[in-house]
C-alpha cells in the first residue's frame, strides 16, 4: 500500500481525531476538513492512501498552521497543543483521488504555485510507528494489511 508523510500540525488537519460520525459531515461540508496536501510536485497515483505524520515539526510551523486560512476567510480551527500532535507514524488512510494543477485551485487548502492531493474517505487510525520517506512511497505489505485488519 503506498503512503505519504505530512508533517504536523497539517496531518492532523487532515484527519481531524477529534470528529465523529456527524460532526466529521458536518465540518466536511463546513470546509473544516483539509482535503488538500500541497506538494511542488504532480503524481498519476490514484487509489487508497496511508497518512504518515513525519517526525519533525517546528514552533514555527505549528503557528504558520493558523495563518493562512484566516485570511482568506477559511475555517477557525483549533488545533491540540504541540505536544499531544503524533509524529512518526501512520494515523490515518484516505484515498487520493486527484492530482489538481496550481492553476486550477478550488479550496482554500489548496495553495498557490502547489499540485493539490485532492484526498476523500479520510479515517484516522491509531497511532503506529512507522519510518517515513520523502514522496510517495511503499509500505511493507505486513505492515499494510495489519492497518486493513485491524483497523476496519
Amino acid at each position: 500500500m503506498m503512503a505519504i508523510s505530512i508533517r504536523q500540525p497539517w496531518a492532523w488537519l487532515i484527519v481531524r481525531p477529534d470528529l465523529h460520525d456527524d460532526d466529521r459531515l458536518a465540518a466536511a461540508f463546513e470546509g473544516e476538513l483539509k482535503d488538500i496536501e500541497n506538494r511542488g510536485w504532480s503524481t498519476n497515483y490514484r487509489g487508497p492512501l496511508l497518512l504518515h505524520a513525519a517526525k519533525g515539526m517546528t514552533r514555527d510551523e505549528y503557528e504558520d498552521a493558523q495563518d493562512p486560512l484566516w485570511s482568506v476567510g477559511g475555517p477557525t480551527i483549533e488545533l491540540p497543543p504541540m505536544s499531544e500532535l503524533q509524529r512518526g507514524g501512520i494515523i490515518g488512510k484516505a484515498t487520493l483521488v486527484d492530482c489538481v494543477p496550481p492553476h486550477q485551485r478550488e479550496s482554500w487548502w489548496h495553495l498557490e504555485g502547489c499540485y493539490g492531493f485532492k484526498l476523500c474517505n479520510v479515517q484516522p487510525l491509531p497511532f503506529r510507528p512507522l519510518r517515513g520517506a520523502l514522496r510517495l512511497f511503499d509500505v511493507p505489505d505486513g505492515f499494510a494489511s495489519q492497518q486493513e485488519t485491524v483497523y476496519e
